[in-house]
């Protein structure tokens, strides 16, 4: 087993799949966006990975997107440098995962995002800020449930 499951034992218990949704709303609250989501978060005992997501969005359009975020565990923090992102991830309590990135094809914007995880670890609801050029434009509220 990785030291990354011993020394993030918080993000360890988000080991498995999760379903749930994405509401995206501008500075104001107003609804711009909605979708499904189905992520798998794993933790791999071999490769160069120390931590492993996959997230797969669903519109009531029927359009779909998959992306993958593999990370390394460096320093108590969990770090992306993938196609899409780049940004790193850091308990704080007991229950609480804070991340900051940003999007390679967004430049001049960057997010942090918030996950609170249930006492059961079955539930969780994150939220993003969204800033461009130092200014907040957009969150993103996300409310999911563990299913496998």
């Amino acid at each position: 087993m990785k030291l990354i499951r011993w020394r993030m034992p918080v993000l360890a218990r988000h080991a498995g799949e999760w379903e749930g949704v994405y509401s995206h709303v501008d500075a104001e609250g107003k609804l711009i966006d909605a979708h499904r989501s189905h992520l798998i978060c794993q933790f791999p005992d071999e490769g160069p990975w120390d931590y492993h997501q996959t997230n797969r969005y669903t519109w009531s359009d029927g359009r779909e997107e998959t992306h993958v975020f593999p990370a390394t565990y460096a320093e108590e923090r969990i770090w992306w440098d993938t196609e899409r992102i780049e940004g790193c991830a850091w308990e704080i309590d007991a229950r609480t995962v804070c991340l900051t990135w940003s999007r390679k094809d967004m430049p001049g914007e960057y997010l942090y995002e918030m996950i609170q995880l249930s006492a059961c670890s079955n539930k969780r609801g994150r939220t993003w800020h969204w800033f461009r050029e130092d200014e907040l434009y957009q969150r993103t509220l996300i409310k999911e449930e563990r299913v496998g």
